[in-house]
């Protein structure tokens, strides 16, 4: 049988370049690619093993609704903590962090697109 080797979101957003901004500044994302190259309409980031794909007004939703997504991105990283510090005071934070009793230590934020990611730890 086959094995999912990883999952890579693609996700749309209303503005192109904050979004590049905000997750190559802020969390530390590198630009893999910006296409086509005259005016980008498509972002693929990546930091570590985890890749992101970003869209302008996506051809399977109504041209200019806003992003929206009813989940959350949930992220492993290897110190919560750490990462919280870094960003702290540069992005809205929702909660955390906190450590529960199912094993894990994690925190909450929004994107600039609005949507919800949640760092999360091993403990």
């Amino acid at each position: 049988m086959a094995e999912f080797t990883g999952v890579t979101p693609m996700l749309k957003t209303d503005d192109l370049s904050s979004t590049v901004e905000f997750y190559r500044d802020v969390l530390g994302f590198a630009v893999h690619a910006l296409w086509p190259d005259s005016e980008p309409t498509l972002c693929i980031l990546d930091r570590d093993s985890v890749h992101l794909i970003f869209l302008l007004d996506a051809d399977w939703d109504a041209p200019g609704s806003m992003p929206t997504m009813t989940g959350q991105l949930s992220f492993d990283v290897t110190d919560v903590d750490a990462l919280f510090a870094a960003i702290q005071g540069r992005v809205e934070v929702l909660w955390g962090p906190e450590t529960y009793d199912y094993g894990r230590r994690e925190f909450s934020i929004r994107d600039r697109n609005g949507y919800r990611l949640v760092f999360s730890q091993r403990i």
